[in-house]
């Protein structure tokens, strides 16, 4: 009996993932065919296709990234490089060193995603994404004003409701397989910019103090989030391109994060229509801080507002996996690895080594 349960169990879920006579979707027109993997952009592409008109669709994306040890333009640097000859901007000031004397050794971020997409007209789409983010530090603190001596370690903190994005993507063309539509929306400051935590300092004090910019959740500004995708198919064969946005307005707190520009292209491959491999080259610009928040001080890198933003080149690789009848149908499950190739930062900066993206989403 427990076999006979498997194997039909086994069944339900074959037929779910593969295609069938059943396994099939309503085309814009009306006709009957199956839904495909490849339809979809890797993971980490936001905003990648459009949905028919009365088409809902909610999305969950986990993001994690890894940063550990530190770069200053393309080349590696040691904390006890950092620590005896980068110099310390606020030198100068009560208690503040000539060089940097606490060095980050790693950080860790945590990101869900909540998405919710609807479409109005076969030409329109509208989308309103959240995110609630988990961000972790460890930092070596060097004893007194100068020298190598190590006071000790210590680990920062900071959680919160992200910054929420609303919206639109408009159809410019469709031929046969060959798509593109351009997105436009603009990103409201609803993270918070004024996290604390306790630091160890070089005189071994612990005080409480307002984290720096990178700990922070949110931008504190309204940004505009301009972007233009193309998408194509062939067979089995997909690919696609975006270039996407993120431009500052105003600032608060004395500042305004640096203007990020992203260009990214892909390919994918559809060994069944239910599931397809990709891989994508992503190229990121990001400016560094303009203006300064008088809260954040101290001989550590991350307090320095031009030791943000660069150049950076990544490799990901995915795999999209699309259910075709049942109650699979119109779910999709994905994940994206991605390592980078080339960085080129301002300054001493955590470098990121690893970034995981996963998600499942959900269509009707």
């Amino acid at each position: 009996m427990t076999r006979l349960m498997n194997g039909r169990v086994c069944a339900v879920l074959l037929s779910a993932l593969t295609l069938s006579p059943a396994a099939t979707a309503d085309d814009d027109h009306g006709g009957m065919m199956p839904m495909h993997a490849s339809g979809h952009a890797p993971l980490g592409v936001m905003a990648d296709h459009m949905h028919k008109r009365g088409e809902w669709m909610f999305s969950y994306r986990y993001m994690h990234m890894d940063m550990e040890g530190n770069r200053d333009g393309d080349n590696g640097i040691s904390p006890d490089t950092i620590a005896t000859t980068i110099p310390n901007r606020f030198f100068g000031n009560p208690m503040q060193p000539p060089t940097l004397r606490v060095v980050p050794l790693d950080m860790r971020m945590d990101m869900h995603m909540f998405g919710a997409m609807y479409a109005p007209t076969d030409w329109v789409t509208l989308m309103l994404m959240t995110s609630y983010i988990e961000k972790e530090m460890d930092h070596q603190t060097y004893m007194g004003p100068a020298g190598t001596t190590v006071r000790g370690e210590f680990t920062t903190r900071s959680d919160g409701i992200g910054d929420t994005s609303v919206s639109g993507m408009f159809r410019l063309w469709r031929q046969g397989p060959h798509k593109a539509h351009v997105n436009f929306g603009i990103s409201i400051p609803t993270g918070t910019n004024t996290e604390r935590d306790t630091i160890l300092t070089p005189l071994g004090t612990t005080p409480e103090v307002r984290l720096p910019y990178a700990m922070q959740i949110g931008s504190g500004t309204v940004d505009l989030l301009p972007g233009i995708t193309y998408t194509g198919k062939h067979q089995k064969i997909g690919w696609g391109a975006q270039y996407s946005a993120r431009v500052r307005t105003g600032s608060d707190e004395g500042y305004s994060l640096g203007d990020k520009h992203e260009a990214t292209a892909w390919m994918s491959y559809e060994p069944i229509p239910a599931f397809s491999l990709s891989a994508r080259v992503r190229y990121q610009n990001l400016g560094d801080i303009d203006g300064m928040d008088s809260s954040i001080m101290g001989p550590v890198q991350t307090a320095d507002p031009d030791n943000y933003g660069g150049r950076s080149t990544e490799i990901l690789v995915g795999a999209n996996l699309v259910g075709q009848n049942g109650w699979w149908r119109k779910k999709r499950l994905a994940i994206e690895i991605g390592f980078p190739v080339h960085r080129e930062l301002n300054g001493p900066q955590m470098e990121t080594d690893l970034t995981v993206n996963a998600g499942l989403q959900v269509a009707f």
